[in-house]
């Protein structure tokens, strides 16, 4: 797949409505980048957790996500 050039062709911006959930000590994420290419319609940075934020703070991820869903009605 590396080698077909038309992976690397822009493609239009996503619809689906998405979340972004950072765990700022470990992650980066440009949100710029995200927003230009997905419909972002919710961004939560985490002052803790890591790479493995769902087993690291469970709590806080399963909150996250039923906010995302709850606003999506």
């Amino acid at each position: 797949m590396a080698h077909d050039p038309s992976a690397w062709a822009p493609r239009e911006r996503g619809t689906v409505p998405t979340a972004v959930a950072v765990a700022l000590p470990s992650d980066v994420a440009i949100r710029r980048f995200a927003e230009r290419d997905h419909n972002v319609v919710r961004w939560t940075e985490f002052d803790r957790g890591g790479n493995f934020l769902s087993l690291e703070q469970p709590e806080l991820l399963v909150a996250d996500v039923r906010e995302f869903f709850a606003d999506l009605g």
